[in-house]
């Protein structure tokens, strides 16, 4: 039921990428998916595009790889979002309280960052798969650069756990309000999707003791959405997730869809006024062709990052980057 990612991706980085079948780069485009070269071999991206924040360098963070580095979470760089290097994983070895907290853990899932105050939060997610014995950590840094010297992930710990609960969490996604107040949504099939309030410097729940809101259900089991991620544009909060089912390679039915809200807290709804608590979304983007099964979505400036399985790959996954643009109030994305 939730995103993990497969053994062979930094054998694929090595025995694909770098040997030159990657598409060639190509300049960025105002629409259409980005041809991106060298080492893309990401699952569930973090995208921070480099106009976005102080500095050139792009990065994305992904989902660990159980075979490297105990499956810590994985480091891409690029100088223009196009050309692609491996840059490491944030830790060699996982900290020791993930190991008691979910026995079995493998790999280390789905990252977000967020940058408040000079301060790098790194949320991340530890289950099995199929479970929702799930917890979401927390590290921080003050840059993104495993080549700056101050470059350290400082682990924090854990931010909410979902054992026992009708909720799972994995896939976290931090948004602020209009007051600066800090909210993370995550979520993945069980309850739906959620959204707890943090607090700043900390990056923790504001009150331990407040029970999530809802905020996206497909009603009926298995209730397959997951991925929240919140941005703010001109007076509304947008909900993109991802529906359907990842990690089955070609035969992956993962598509993306959207919806808005005035409040944070929802309530959320797709174009046609559909709350997306009535498994309501406006579709986004979905299969194309040798391009199956895209979600697993970040968002950095009005740029759409995702992972996808492509043929042209034997069905391997890779990332995607494509334009978001805004056409009446709601964002479309588009392959070609």
């Amino acid at each position: 039921m939730k995103r993990r990612a497969a053994a062979w991706s930094a054998t694929l980085a090595l025995t694909i990428g770098v040997a030159g079948c990657a598409a060639p780069a190509s300049s960025p485009s105002s629409s259409g998916e980005w041809e991106l070269s060298g080492d893309y071999f990401t699952h569930d991206p973090a995208l921070v595009a480099g106009p976005s924040h102080d500095g050139d360098d792009w990065f994305v963070y992904s989902t660990g790889d159980g075979q490297v580095a105990d499956g810590n979470i994985q480091v891409r760089r690029s100088d223009d979002g196009v050309h692609w290097e491996y840059a490491g994983e944030v830790w060699q070895e996982k900290p020791e309280w993930l190991t008691e907290a979910v026995p079995g853990v493998d790999n280390l899932w789905a990252p977000e960052l967020y940058e408040h105050n000079g301060t790098w939060y790194l949320y991340y997610s530890a289950s099995t798969f199929g479970s929702n014995n799930s917890v979401i950590g927390l590290a921080t840094n003050t840059t993104l650069d495993p080549e700056d010297p101050a470059y350290k992930w400082v682990d924090q710990g854990e931010v909410i756990a979902s054992a026992g609960k009708n909720f799972n969490a994995i896939d976290p996604g931090i948004a602020e309000d209009a007051d600066g107040t800090p909210w993370m949504s995550f979520g993945s099939f069980w309850g739906g999707l959620q959204l707890v309030e943090l607090e700043w410097p900390s990056g923790f729940l504001a009150d331990p003791a407040v029970e999530p809101v809802t905020i996206a259900d497909r009603g009926t089991p298995p209730n397959a959405i997951e991925a929240p991620y919140l941005i703010e544009r001109d007076g509304y909060y947008y909900l993109f997730v991802s529906k359907d089912f990842c990690c089955k390679g070609l035969e992956s039915t993962y598509n993306m869809a959207v919806g808005r809200s005035t409040e944070i807290k929802g309530p959320y709804v797709d174009r046609d006024g559909v709350s997306m608590l009535d498994d309501g979304g406006t579709p986004l983007l979905a299969s194309d062709g040798p391009r199956v099964g895209p979600g697993g979505q970040s968002v950095s400036g009005d740029l759409l990052a995702f992972h996808y399985y492509d043929e042209a790959l034997d069905g391997a996954f890779r990332l995607g980057l494509v334009p978001l643009t805004w056409e009446d109030g709601w964002p479309t994305a588009r392959w070609e």
